[in-house]
C-alpha cells in the first residue's frame, strides 16, 4: 500500500495521535502516624495464618481441581482403548464437579484455618470452620442491619 494512500482505521482506533501531556510530580505523600500503622497492622492477617490458609488452600482446592485436569486425560484413555463409550456429557458433568468442588474447597480452605495466632488447629479443620463460618455469617447479618438501620433513618445532615 503506497504511504499517500488513505488509510481505514479499525473501529477502536483513535482518529488523530493527541500529544501526551508533561506529567506533573507527584505530590508529597500523606504522613502515616504511628496510630494508623499499628491498626493497619491489626487488621492485616498474620503470617503464620497466612501460610496455614494457603497450605489448606492449595490442598482442597489444588487436588480436586487437579484430579479435573487428569479425569480429562483418563477419560481419553479409556475411550482410546475402547474399554467404555463414555458420553460427552458424563465428562462435562465429572470435569465440571471437580472442578466446583475446588472452587468450594477454596473458600473451606479459608474457613477451615484457624485464625488464631497461636493455634494451628485440627487437620481436616471441621471445628474451626463452623467457628469461622458463624463469625463471618455474624458479620454479614451486623452489616445488613446496620444498612437496613441507615436506610430506615437517614442523617438529616
Amino acid at each position: 500500500m503506497p504511504e499517500d494512500a488513505p488509510r481505514n482505521n479499525l473501529p477502536f482506533e483513535p482518529r488523530k495521535k493527541r500529544d501526551k501531556k508533561a506529567k506533573r510530580p507527584a505530590p508529597n505523600p500523606p504522613q502515616v502516624s504511628a496510630a494508623s500503622r499499628e491498626a493497619a497492622s491489626l487488621s492485616a492477617i498474620p503470617d503464620g495464618v497466612s501460610r496455614r490458609m494457603i497450605r489448606r488452600m492449595a490442598l482442597f482446592c489444588g487436588v480436586p481441581s487437579g484430579l479435573g485436569i487428569f479425569s480429562f486425560f483418563i477419560f481419553y484413555w479409556v475411550v482410546s482403548h475402547g474399554w467404555f463409550d463414555i458420553p460427552p456429557y458424563a465428562v462435562f458433568a465429572a470435569t465440571l464437579g471437580l472442578f466446583g468442588s475446588g472452587v468450594v474447597g477454596l473458600s473451606y480452605g479459608i474457613l477451615s484455618t484457624s485464625w488464631d495466632e497461636d493455634r494451628v488447629g485440627g487437620w481436616f479443620g471441621w471445628q474451626e470452620f463452623r467457628l469461622n463460618a458463624g463469625r463471618v455469617f455474624e458479620a454479614l447479618r451486623e452489616a445488613r442491619r446496620t444498612a437496613k438501620a441507615a436506610k430506615q433513618n437517614p442523617d438529616p445532615s
